[in-house]
């Protein structure tokens, strides 16, 4: 029954579909590309979509790919949470940035949920960078969010000045490490 309806399926979208039904096996991609109506040769969509979504998805694989992931650890609504934080800091959070001696101090506040996102994101982000190639930071909360003060090496002050809040948010590769880090229960700042 199953190899008939495999069968007719490929019929449907090519002949070169029934050619690998009839030899017994099907891989995985041809029988996605079967069941989405997608011709076989034709490239399949890699996107998920929306990039919290593909973050969460490639943990997910990396995590079933390991076959020492401890389950009992797992917290893939941890990992969403630190997401949600960090697309409410990127997308609505209100940035005034005025000069220190040395460096640049950043007013970072919202309303809201946005208020708690940019304090729990500040100063992780102070703590895990303070020190990485020679920039200091320090973070504390003020009214409606956190602040963050800044001081780069002297040959780095221009760098300071092109990356602002946002780019500085952004600065290192040590965001997927974190992002699994959080998905195995395990604490990023420790």
């Amino acid at each position: 029954m199953i190899r008939a309806l495999a069968l007719a399926a490929c019929l449907v979208s090519s002949a070169a579909c029934v050619q690998q039904a009839q030899s017994g096996g099907m891989d995985h991609k041809m029988h996605m590309r079967m069941m989405s109506g997608q011709a076989a040769g034709a490239e399949a969509p890699t996107e998920p979509g929306q990039g919290a979504f593909a973050a969460i998805q490639e943990i997910v694989a990396i995590l079933e790919a390991d076959p020492d992931t401890d389950w009992s650890k797992v917290d893939i609504d941890a990992l969403r949470a630190h997401l949600v934080d960090m697309n409410a800091v990127t997308l609505a959070a209100d940035v005034k940035s005025e000069p220190v001696a040395g460096g640049a101090r950043f007013l970072v506040t919202g309303s809201g949920a946005v208020q708690d996102s940019v304090r729990r994101m500040v100063k992780a982000h102070a703590a895990t960078m303070n020190g990485v190639d020679g920039w200091r930071f320090d973070a504390s909360d003020i009214d409606g969010g956190a602040s963050l003060t800044v001081w780069p090496p002297a040959k780095d002050a221009a760098k300071l000045r092109g990356l602002g809040f946002f780019g500085l948010m952004a600065r290192g590769m040590h965001h997927q490490h974190h992002h699994m880090m959080i998905a195995r229960g395990e604490d990023p700042y420790l």
